[in-house]
């Protein structure tokens, strides 16, 4: 199989050799019957080194990040370029931490500008930051660091982070609880929280905690544990996020201004080794309840709303990656509920990191493995 390190291969040629579900199989033989849907998998590109982000350019190539610190861009007919992206801001591979998320700005096509999710150090340990910079050809020109994480921490767990820009032009970042727990709820801390800013790094004069005493104005919530899936609802334009509970308390919510959703006060998980409860129980006056919640956990990231015409009885679901059973999970909406869910590709192609819906209307995965994958969801007729 191809490797990041070798010629890449068309998209054409991986899909006939590599879109596998099993060994030895053929992209045209493997159908999978969902509920909706019959469906293949088409293996793009594999090689890939624990990629965690996907965005798409106007051109029909993509952007992929490597948790290591690189990023590949993907052609048009599907070939990986030899080269990485240079000029990025340095990245610390730390732990669960390194580079994650990538967006593009909602003007790209007239400012080029991609912006970028990872853990890099500083003083008082390792943090998520958020830089941008204008993508010219194979390199990232003006890096600039809108956002950094304060404080610093030392362990490698729950960096989140997911960007996402809202239909007024306003960058969401979400941030996990860097593996302690109590700073989710402090004020003065950006862990466990969602960050609301321009796109320039500025904070909006309307952001919930603005000019309050001893609270970081960038904050938009607290009580997160590590968030990593967000996405807009595209009709409500509400952005949703996932995140890991501990053991078990998975959660989906909707992101309000200056919601308290809980954690680790109130959980539908509980303590990894003892089994023992977590906080104060499941509810408490002030905090919000998930709009949805799994026992035991599935180990959710990545997350797209359906807005395509390739599946046209999936439009509107929503579609999660589980890392947890390696699958691929869809929930039928009704407003903010969820009335049905299907698991799919279980133990098939590998612990899902990341799920895009692309232009095309097909639905593109990652799996987070040394030799990661980037595929994409083509109707089986």
């Amino acid at each position: 199989m191809p490797t990041a390190r070798l010629p890449a291969l068309s998209v054409t040629g991986l899909a006939l050799a590599c879109a596998l579900l099993a060994p030895g199989a053929s992209a045209q033989s493997q159908t999978i019957q969902s509920e909706e849907h019959s469906f293949r998998v088409i293996r793009i590109v594999e090689g890939l080194e624990h990629p965690w982000g996907l965005a798409f350019l106007p051109d029909g190539r993509m952007l992929v990040t490597e948790r290591a610190g690189r990023l590949r861009i993907v052609g048009k007919d599907g070939a990986l370029a030899r080269q990485p992206v240079t000029g990025l801001p340095q990245v610390a591979a730390y732990g669960q931490g390194g580079l994650m998320d990538v967006a593009l700005h909602p003007r790209f096509p007239e400012n080029g500008l991609v912006y970028l999710a990872y853990a890099a150090r500083g003083e008082g340990g390792v943090g998520t930051e958020v830089a941008r910079g204008r993508f010219a050809g194979n390199h990232l020109e003006n890096i600039e660091v809108i956002f950094r994480q304060q404080p610093k921490g030392t362990t490698g767990r729950h960096f989140g982070s997911r960007l996402v820009f809202d239909r007024q032009g306003y960058l969401y970042i979400t941030l996990g609880d860097r593996g302690e727990m109590e700073r989710a709820q402090r004020p003065d801390d950006h862990a466990g929280s969602v960050i609301r800013l321009h796109d320039d790094g500025r904070v909006p004069k309307d952001n919930p905690f603005v000019g309050k005493p001893g609270w970081k104005p960038e904050k938009y919530t607290l009580g997160n544990r590590n968030m990593q899936g967000a996405a807009q609802h595209p009709a409500t334009g509400m952005l949703w996020t996932h995140e890991h509970g501990p053991q078990g308390g998975d959660e989906i919510n909707v992101i309000r201004p200056g919601v308290n959703y809980g954690w680790p006060v109130i959980t539908y998980g509980v303590n990894y080794v003892t089994g023992t409860r977590i906080g104060e129980g499941t509810h408490k006056a002030g905090m919000a309840q998930p709009l949805h919640y799994w026992v035991p956990s599935i180990a959710p990231s990545g997350m797209a709303f359906y807005t395509g015409d390739k599946f046209p009885r999936w439009r509107g679901d929503l579609f999660i990656g589980a890392l947890r059973d390696q699958m691929l999970v869809r929930l039928k909406l009704d407003g903010e509920k969820v009335v049905k869910e299907e698991r799919m590709l279980k133990n098939r192609i590998g612990r899902i990191r990341d799920v895009r819906v692309g232009p095309d209307g097909y639905i593109y995965l990652l799996t987070d493995e040394s030799n990661g994958v980037l595929a994409r969801l083509e109707p089986a007729s």
